[in-house]
């Protein structure tokens, strides 16, 4: 990665055709990105009609230009994904030269397949409502699924947030640690993180008995006498995180880290959290978090380098690869 100085010397280089576009979602990591780039966001309206419709008006002059719309589809993710869809509709209608549609959080992205009878692979259509809309270019971060990826017909450029929240992890220094997969899906996840902070890796293995029974966990590895990260994508409901909390405390685990890159945060997860034996939840800011979600145990770090980076990157026209290539994922 450039670094926060080096950015900025790249930057003067002139990027006079350069426009950050922001929606309602998450201002504070737009605003980030643009003092980043030496830039300010675009003035934009994004408001509602009277009757809840959304209202767009870009208030300046992009054509030709090289347009970059930030927006997480998170905490009120429909009416997100219409201002998304509508920013590049009137962008593209502006004559902009490029739209890149920057998602922070892709949301829809855990409804990736058909895994049971008559259900939809929402992820895909959102998919084919960005391309559809207009979007030339993706930007996104630490999807749910990477193959979605493939449901994009337009270049995709997919970010990992690993090496932020493993630098906050190494700098710790905590000792006799293990990272911890809280499922199979996300053992090349938690192997990545295993292989930065030079460590042990264990996984959780959840089954359910029956449909009406809860999960028994069964821990696949050494956890016992040893302080704990589990690292995962996003936290929902915190349901399976707390279950694996407790599963590892009972085999034996100190101290329990968590690096989860969204948090999502939805129903009765902040109070599972607060009953929880975690000892801190480390998130980004892909998804900004409301003041009732902001407890002492949950720690934000920003991704906003990472995404002026790339952005930087793309409007350059170069590789953005190696900001993750050093990570041990591939894009």
């Amino acid at each position: 990665m450039f670094g926060l100085e080096k950015l900025k010397g790249q930057m003067k280089n002139g990027h006079e055709n350069l426009v950050i576009i922001g929606g309602n979602s998450n201002a504070v990591l737009v605003s980030e990105i643009a003092e980043l780039l030496g830039k300010p966001s675009a003035d934009v309206l994004v408001g509602r009609f009277p009757e809840g419709e959304i209202q767009v008006q870009i208030r300046e002059n992009v054509r030709g230009k090289d347009v970059f719309i930030v927006e997480s589809i998170c905490n009120s993710p429909n009416d997100y994904l219409m201002e998304l869809l509508i920013l590049i509709d009137a962008a593209k209608r502006a004559s902009a030269k490029r739209v890149t549609a920057v998602l922070p959080f892709f949301g829809y992205a855990r409804q990736d397949r058909k895994d049971r009878p008559r259900v939809p692979i929402t992820a895909k259509l959102v998919a084919n409502l960005l391309t559809k809309a207009g979007a030339d270019r993706i930007l996104t971060m630490d999807l749910h699924a990477g193959q979605i990826q493939g449901f994009f017909d337009i270049p995709v450029d997919h970010l990992y947030s690993i090496n932020v929240l493993g630098d906050y992890f190494r700098k710790k220094g905590l000792k006799n640690l293990v990272v911890v997969s809280p499922d199979v899906g996300g053992i090349k996840m938690a192997r990545a993180y295993a292989s930065i902070l030079e460590c042990p890796l264990a996984i959780v293995d959840k089954r359910r008995e029956n449909a009406s029974e809860i999960h028994v966990m069964n821990i696949i590895g050494e956890v016992e006498g040893h302080n704990i990260l589990i690292v995962d994508d996003l936290i929902s409901t915190a349901g399976s995180l707390v279950e694996a909390v407790r599963a590892l405390k009972q085999a034996g685990g100190l101290d329990i880290y968590a690096g989860i890159v969204h948090p999502v945060l939805a129903g009765s997860a902040i109070e599972r959290i607060k009953k929880s034996e975690i000892k801190e939840l480390v998130v980004t800011n892909t998804i900004p978090l409301t003041p009732e979600k902001q407890l002492d145990k949950i720690k934000q770090l920003s991704v906003a380098l990472l995404l002026a980076e790339a952005i930087f990157r793309i409007h350059k026209n170069q590789s953005v690869s190696s900001l993750f290539s050093q990570v041990g994922v591939e894009a």
